[in-house]
């Protein structure tokens, strides 16, 4: 068996930091994230140059980000964001492609220069165990008298035999989990009450309201007449769609019932993942279909905003999101902290960059109930604060802020808020990085 063990005092050679470089930004990992790139391959030439504890949230920023000379990282996580990513990425990228490299490429908590460690292999292993003939064999060379050889081969066979079953089976068994084990504590904190037995919570998803385009022949003659018409040229984003081609204009219909945004259909996927591992159900609806008696009867979580949100999630000290205004409110502000929280959009492109959501765990009917609610600005907002709180690193960083704010310093806080800054690419969500936490008083 091969294992690796860090070794400090050998030095790493610039031309090797360079090919092991070179490797990190040629995987899979980077080659489609361009900013992840353009970030590793600015700080590693600082570092290179001599310059690395000049490197600081500010200088890359702007540099890298192009902030401007007013850029504030307080109010402007991006840079913290990235960096979380590229530790993430980094780490699966040396569990997968790059396990044999014989350097490693981290970038430290709390600093930004990179730091580049060599890796020796060990080499370890058992002696196999001696074969059928190879014991008679021996055996048969000394002067014992046959039974007296023969018994001990056997017996010798049985026990290979019966320690190969014992490993093999030992092997399976760590390759499949028993459902329904318990989280460690650094999630269980968390998701306990969720998890507790009998408790299937109830998961409530929003209905957009939009406007659907119809067809001739898919609908009935009266939401055609009810629809509105716009001609192909005031909708040129359509021109790369099917319906170009196949609809002579752009018929619009208002539904209130038949979609849900993207990122609450992947944060749901998300939240059965983790349901599933545990050996967990849970119930689904949709808003819509939901009184609020339902949602006060059981451990609820709420995906995304929806009707009932400024109805069961009262905390006037904390956060509110206005339906229908886009911008979180926060209404005590601390220092340090924003009076409002509104999404950005890239000036040339006009894609979002920049999404903001709320992490709310407030007491349902009960104390010992809970009402979960996972509401981004956006809907790439609410799945990265699905993947936020199903990610042991990111409730980690949760729960030593929530011990930070309690009065005691040692006691997790039941019911809080929690604010994330979501950086947003390509209209995927990034890692959601903590902005601050509110304790929600009993």
């Amino acid at each position: 068996m091969e294992t690796h063990n860090r070794t400090e005092p050998d030095p790493v050679e610039p031309s090797e930091k360079q090919a092991e470089l070179k490797r990190v930004l040629d995987s899979k990992y980077f080659t489609k994230a361009p900013r992840r790139k353009l970030f590793l391959e600015f700080i590693s030439d600082r570092a290179s140059k001599g310059e690395g504890d000049k490197l600081n949230e500010y200088l890359i920023g702007v540099e890298v980000y192009e902030r401007g000379s007013d850029f504030d990282p307080q109010q402007d996580p991006i840079v913290r964001v990235q960096a979380y990513d590229i530790r993430r990425a980094l780490k699966t990228y040396y569990e997968n492609e790059g396990r044999n490299s014989p350097l490693r490429l981290e970038l430290p908590l709390g600093q930004y220069a990179p730091l580049f460690t060599r890796v020796k292999a060990e080499t370890g292993g058992t002696t196999a165990p001696a074969t059928a003939e190879e014991s008679f064999a021996k055996a048969a060379g000394q002067e014992w008298n046959r039974w007296r050889a023969v018994l001990p081969v056997c017996l010798g066979l049985a026990c290979v035999v019966l320690g190969y079953l014992l490993v093999r089976e030992r092997a399976i068994s760590r390759r499949l989990p028993a459902a329904g084990a318990a989280l460690p504590e650094s999630e269980g904190w968390f998701w306990k009450p969720f998890l507790s037995p009998g408790s299937q919570p109830l998961v409530v998803v929003p209905t957009c309201a939009v406007l659907r385009l119809v067809t001739e022949e898919g609908d009935s003659e009266r939401t055609l007449k009810e629809g509105y018409t716009i001609p192909k040229s005031k909708l040129p984003a359509f021109n790369d769609t099917p319906h170009f081609r196949s609809l002579a204009s752009y018929t619009f219909a208002p539904t209130t019932t038949d979609y849900t945004g993207i990122g609450e259909a992947l944060g749901l996927v998300t939240l059965l993942r983790l349901f599933a591992s545990q050996g967990g159900m849970i119930q689904v609806k949709p808003a819509r279909l939901v009184d609020y008696k339902e949602i006060q009867g059981a451990n609820t979580i709420m995906l995304g905003g929806n009707q009932w949100t400024s109805r069961v999630l009262l905390n006037p000290q904390g956060f509110s999101i206005q339906e229908g205004v886009g911008v979180i409110t926060n209404n005590h502000p601390l220092p340090g902290e924003q009076a409002k929280y509104a999404c950005k959009f890239d000036p040339v492109s006009n894609s979002l960059v920049q999404d903001y959501a709320l992490v709310l765990m407030e007491p349902n009917h009960t104390k010992e109930e809970r009402l979960l609610s996972l509401n981004g600005l956006d809907t790439q907002g609410t799945e990265a604060a699905a993947e936020y709180v199903t990610n042991p690193e990111s409730l980690a960083e949760l729960r030593k802020a929530l011990l930070a704010v309690s009065s005691d310093k040692k006691t997790i806080p039941r019911f809080f808020e929690a604010l994330l800054s979501v950086p947003v690419e390509n209209f995927v969500p990034g890692g959601a990085s903590l902005v601050t936490v509110k304790v929600i008083q009993e």
